[in-house]
């Protein structure tokens, strides 16, 4: 059938609006206090907060090391990258198009119709496309992340606690690969704030990325990524990994 001769210019934008429009369904385990229910939230935006780290001198010199590694210097920071929310995925294995992507883990923060919740994250980027155009890194890999939410009022007064793990893979040899505090970058009160200070809106629906932690050796790919996100005052954790195939070398 011609799509194009069967629908006027008019109901075609109406179906593409209604298209653009279309929130993602994902399952989650939602925990707040002593309780726990597992229900659907509906995401319509996610954006990635990227150079989020409170020392600004670090900040800095961390940019001028990625500089003369080909990546382009933000115009401000923190900087914000608004993504497709189909790139979502909880799936335990992911097909990204080279062998030059990696896996970076986030704290996440999304706004429910329940209300805040925190959520463990992979800003997984294509680290060649990255020298050419960061938006454009952030866009062409699916973003995993875990099953398990946490109720942000729970750790919102401790948030500078929680701690942040990931592993990589050579082979079957697992070997840390990222290791920190959540303090080491802003806080997502603030992150929200600057965000809609630039004109946009942290609206129901939208799911931000916080900021990663540097990595303890080289970046590059592995077969597999593993990452967590630990409450050291309330003793629990989320945890989530996932299976990499390059479909190019």
């Amino acid at each position: 059938m011609d799509y194009n001769a069967h629908h006027s210019y008019g109901d075609r934008l109406k179906i593409r609006s209604a298209h653009q429009n279309r929130h993602l369904s994902m399952n989650f385990d939602f925990f707040s206090h002593e309780t726990a229910a597992q229900r659907s939230a509906d995401i319509a935006h996610l954006v990635i907060a990227g150079w989020a780290g409170r020392d600004k001198v670090a900040l800095e010199n961390h940019i001028a090391e990625l500089e003369q590694a080909g990546v382009p210097r933000p115009e401000v920071t923190p900087a914000f990258y608004r993504v497709g929310n189909n790139l979502l995925t909880q799936a335990s294995e992911i097909q990204v198009s080279s062998a030059s992507s990696s896996g970076e883990v986030e704290a996440i923060i999304l706004n429910a119709a329940e209300g805040m919740w925190v959520g463990l994250g992979s800003d997984h980027t294509d680290r060649k496309l990255e020298a050419i155009s960061v938006p454009l890194s952030k866009q062409v890999c699916p973003k995993p992340i875990a099953h398990c939410m946490w109720n942000f009022a729970d750790v919102e007064g401790h948030w500078d606690e929680l701690e942040l793990r990931s592993y990589r893979y050579d082979g079957v040899k697992r070997s840390l690969y990222q290791e920190g505090r959540l303090g080491v970058n802003m806080h997502p009160t603030e992150l929200i704030q600057l965000y809609e200070q630039r004109g946009n809106e942290f609206c129901t629906g939208t799911i931000m990325f916080c900021g990663t932690l540097a990595a303890k050796s080289e970046i590059s790919f592995s077969e597999r990524f593993e990452m967590e996100i630990y409450d050291p005052i309330l003793d629990r954790r989320i945890s989530h990994g996932y299976d990499i195939t390059a479909l190019t070398g």
